[in-house]
């Protein structure tokens, strides 16, 4: 049984971690932690939709370049850097909200098919709105430079930021789904006519979820610039939103760690198949998911309860076959007035009760 002092101790590991980390890791890490903040937290907005409410979501992408245009659009227009970030969360999320009040009325293939449109529709219409997005040579925005008063690195600052704006959504998006919104979200997820008759809208449930993974993508967005300072078209092409999808099952749908892991897939997956052959980047990233998804099925974040059920169970943990007395058993307990099974066989008592009857 765990004693609450020990999970404050591990939090406060964590927190410790997280702050010294940044002061003593190189660069290049630096900036790969950072770029796995970034999409974890996209990855987290995917999750909301998909993974806890059980939409089909296939432009999750489009939200996170629309609040990365947003950003490099304010920055360049040296708009205040708090009101860019609200704009760059709130933007995509009214866009969310609009699209989803048409589209959560569908279901399935159909509201696949409209989000799939997010990101084929924005690739062309950024290059075409180049005074606003630069068109196809993209835009930049320098805004995440350390300042001097902190003595730090530019890629300790950014880190920085990225793990405090990460460390908020995801706290947020916790209480969220523990909830009593989670909790109508699982009610939607696992039959809408169960939540109907429970007083639970699914249309209502759907829109919010749906906006709440806008306005979580706009934030993601805002960290890409805050680390990469550069956008284009191609940041919302339809390969990266199969991408962002990819890394929410290998990470673990409908779980908070799980989008963790997932951000951590979706940079290091490419980075590893790279250095092993570039030519066959997308075949063995491939091979990895198929992999995994056949030895963990629920992604990552199962592999300490499949690891503690093989040590409960031993090396022989399979199934427990079922005795057939028992399940005679079973079925022969029915219901007071209830006639017994006529496929079941007769239990000693049943046969002896005959026996005295004639």
């Amino acid at each position: 049984m765990n004693k609450p002092w020990v999970r404050w101790v591990g939090v406060l590991l964590i927190v410790v971690l997280l702050v010294v980390a940044p002061l003593v890791l190189p660069e290049f890490l630096n900036q790969t932690l950072a770029r796995i903040g970034v999409f974890a937290v996209a990855v987290l907005g995917l999750n909301v939709v998909m993974g806890y409410t059980g939409q089909v979501s296939l432009g999750q992408i489009f939200f996170v370049g629309v609040g990365a245009y947003v950003t490099a659009y304010g920055v360049n227009n040296d708009w205040n850097i708090a009101l860019v970030f609200i704009l760059a969360a709130l933007i995509p999320g009214i866009i969310g909200l609009v699209i989803s009040l048409a589209a959560a009325r569908l279901g399935g293939l159909a509201i696949a098919m409209v989000t799939i449109a997010l990101p084929i529709i924005g690739v062309p219409l950024a290059k075409r709105l180049s005074d606003v997005t630069g068109g196809s040579q993209g835009s930049s925005a320098r805004f995440s430079a350390a300042p001097e008063w902190t003595g730090l690195f530019n890629d300790q600052w950014q880190l920085y930021i990225v793990i405090a704006v990460a460390a908020v959504v995801f706290l947020l998006t916790r209480n969220l789904v523990r909830g009593k919104y989670g909790r109508a979200f699982a009610i939607v997820k696992g039959n809408e006519a169960v939540a109907s008759s429970m007083g639970i809208s699914p249309y209502r449930y759907k829109v919010l979820a749906f906006t709440i993974a806008s306005l979580i993508g706009g934030v993601s967005g805002f960290l890409y610039m805050v680390v990469v300072q550069y956008t284009s078209p191609e940041t919302m092409s339809f390969g990266h939103s199969i991408s962002l999808l990819a890394a929410m099952v290998i990470g673990g749908a409908g779980s908070i760690l799980g989008s963790l892991l997932g951000g951590a897939y979706y940079v290091l997956a490419p980075q590893l198949t790279n250095a092993i052959d570039s030519s066959l980047t997308a075949v063995l990233q491939g091979v990895i998911l198929l992999v995994i998804l056949f030895v963990l099925p629920g992604g990552l974040v199962s592999l300490p309860r499949l690891w503690r059920r093989k040590k409960r169970g031993g090396p022989n943990a399979a199934a427990a076959p079922v005795i057939p007395a028992a399940k005679n058993a079973a079925a022969a307990t029915v219901a007071p007035g209830a006639a017994p099974d006529p496929s079941t066989p007769p239990t000693p008592t049943q046969s002896q009760e005959k026996r005295q009857d004639t």
